[in-house]
């Protein structure tokens, strides 16, 4: 077995019908130990039962004995029993075929037995097609379920950012248990040791994906047991580490207990300890002298070399999220009280950066268009040394006299003038961006309407880049060619970002004319993973059809404004205490803040 592997071996046995697998399971995994499995030199986690033998049995906290047997290929009824029947799932499991990972249907297809009746229908059929099972239970949805595609990469894996557009559709379905399922699985695979050319990055690390693999079982070559395989980074396409697996791992557990009440899977010892491996390693100090969090390219959902490197938009609005997120959750101890501070006052130094720094409007580029260069000084107004000769040709035409919007990324001497929607529609929904700019930002949407959405929502981000500079920055990029993939390509699973921001600000109407948008035609092109050119007039030339995040995108997108107050689950609203804080940093000199150090008190109690 491979040393990226790690395995739940389960006894021997039948799952009674009474029981079910998943949440005997969960409430006993207090009394499952965790050995080191002497097969994997290099990592690897084995889940073991109290007694090792087989045949025997865990123990629940109710005293039942539950046993999972290990598959064999001919025992579809034994495994069918084993299914979760959780909330809205249950009715339908009775008609549903043997699941196959990634594969309710032999066909792909999306008609159930009393057919389709409308594109909601179809996309719950599809997004149920795609639900992965662990030993039984449901535990995320695979990428993309496309019949006809000859390749499938990685697409056949979880992906953690791609889950959480699902996780977050079945929380607002009422269907907990595979969210649930997902935050706890995901959890244990976060402590494994990762290593890539005799490197180990810092521990907290969330991987990009997971895969669940059936393999024979030692000694037995007629058993077969399931095993996680999880992908850090080391097996991608450029093998970059996920920043965003964690930071999107923090928002979804705040989610769901926002959306079920259940406080427990938060307040839980392993959680809390996840929690603040993912938060030391975002907190660790380095060389930079700035609040943002440095990434390398390709380290979100921006996945392949799209001149993002440095301090992108998308990562600080996440990372944001992430801490407000945490200081919700976290349980006051006498251990947290270091890491509560940092957090505070990283959450106070990265607001006033962003919103100071990276904000953008008509006025900003005529005060941009008129800055000083090689001012040395501690109160230089050009603070990053920016040459006023980079403000591009497109943006003096395109930039509305209302309205505006945050930049890509900041560097010294660069700003990156692009508009990437995921930064800007999640800094409405964490409160990273004010009020004022939050409204703003919707107001550039709307002046911008036919350049954004189009054909279809929504542009990932403005404009593409073409000739010399997309030669140069993507390294000729077959699939980032102008105005397709990341390279101003259109996605579909944006469409939720923007339903949750418009709805915070009270502009419900502008998600609810994207949405009919996309109605016209996403699902007779069969859910597409993104659409070309500069009107999103084509399907991707490389899109995966029936994509898992475009179906949950559209239908977190329906379900939110079918009931608006549900977004109240994502949002996030900046306390009084932060905005204070930000106030004074506003109104303080910046020569204060050199000479010798003193004790300060946080920003933040």
């Amino acid at each position: 077995m491979a040393a990226s592997e790690t395995v739940l071996r389960l006894p021997l046995g039948s799952l009674s019908p009474s029981s079910h697998l998943s949440s005997s399971f969960l409430t006993s995994t207090p009394l499952l130990s965790f050995k080191p499995s002497s097969s994997r030199k290099r990592r690897g986690l084995k889940f073991t039962t109290n007694s090792m033998a087989r045949g025997n049995t865990f123990h629940s906290f109710k005293g039942k004995n539950t046993r999972c047997k290990c598959q064999r290929n001919d025992v579809e009824e034994d495994i069918r029993s084993t299914l979760l029947p959780s909330d809205g799932l249950k009715s339908d499991l009775d008609e549903m075929p043997l699941p196959v990972n990634g594969s309710l249907s032999s066909n792909g297809n999306a008609q159930s037995a009393a057919g389709t009746n409308s594109i909601e229908d179809e996309a719950w059929d599809l997004l149920r097609q795609s639900i992965v099972y662990y030993c039984g239970s449901p535990i995320g949805t695979i990428a993309a379920n496309d019949p006809n595609s000859t390749s499938v990469l990685n697409y056949d894996q979880v992906f953690i950012r791609d889950f959480i557009t699902s996780g977050i559709a079945f929380l607002l379905k009422g269907e907990y248990d595979i969210v649930r399922n997902f935050i706890l699985y995901t959890l244990q695979l976060q402590s494994w040791e990762k290593t890539m050319d005799c490197h180990s990055p810092g521990q907290g690390l969330m991987p990009a994906s997971f895969k669940v693999k059936t393999v024979p079982l030692d000694g037995d070559d007629s058993m077969t047991e399931e095993v996680l395989d999880p992908d850090f980074g080391e097996a991608a396409i450029g093998r970059v580490a996920p920043v965003d697996s964690g930071l999107w791992w923090i928002i979804l557990l705040r989610a769901y207990g926002k959306c079920t009440g259940d406080v427990s899977v938060q307040e839980r010892v392993d959680v809390q300890t996840g929690i603040k491996m993912i938060l030391k390693l975002c907190l660790a100090d380095g060389f930079d002298m700035f609040p943002t969090l440095l990434v390398t390219d390709g380290s979100c959902m921006i996945d392949r070399r799209m001149g993002i490197h440095g301090h992108p938009l998308e990562i600080q609005a996440l990372f944001y999220s992430a801490l407000v997120c945490a200081r919700e959750m976290l349980t006051p101890e006498d251990g947290s009280a270091d890491l509560i501070r940092a957090l505070n006052n990283r959450l106070v130094a990265l607001s006033f950066h962003i919103r100071e720094y990276y904000w953008l409007d008509m006025k900003k580029i005529n005060e941009i268009y008129r800055y000083q260069t090689e001012e040395y000084s501690y109160d230089a107004v050009n603070k990053f040394n920016i040459y006023p000769d980079q403000i591009p040709s497109w943006l003096v035409d395109f930039m509305p006299n209302r309205g505006g919007y945050l930049i890509g990324n900041l560097q010294p001497a660069h700003m990156d003038f692009r508009f990437f929607s995921l930064g800007n529609l999640w800094s409405i929904v964490s409160s990273l961006a004010t009020n004022d700019q939050s409204h703003a930002i919707l107001d550039f949407v709307e002046a911008k309407w036919a350049e954004l959405v189009a054909d279809m929502p929504f542009k990932i981000c403005y404009p593409a880049m073409e000739g010399e500079e997309w030669r140069i920055i993507t390294g000729s990029d077959p699939k980032n060619t102008p105005w397709s993939y990341h390279n101003g390509g259109s996605w579909p699973t944006l469409l939720w970002q923007l339903t949750v921001a418009s709805i915070k600000m009270g502009r419900p109407e502008i998600a609810e004319k994207a949405v009919e948008l996309a109605e016209r035609r996403i699902a007779l092109d069969k859910w597409p993973e993104y659409y070309d050119t500069k009107r999103a007039r084509f399907i991707g030339k490389q899109a995966r059809l029936y994509q898992t995040w475009s179906i949950a995108g559209y239908l977190v997108a329906k379900l939110l404004l079918a009931n608006p107050s549900a977004a109240k689950f994502l949002t996030s609203e900046e306390d009084s205490d932060l905005r204070n804080a930000f106030s004074c940093m506003i109104s303080a000199n910046p020569r204060r803040t050199r000479g010798r150090k003193k004790t300060q008190q946080p920003f933040i109690v």
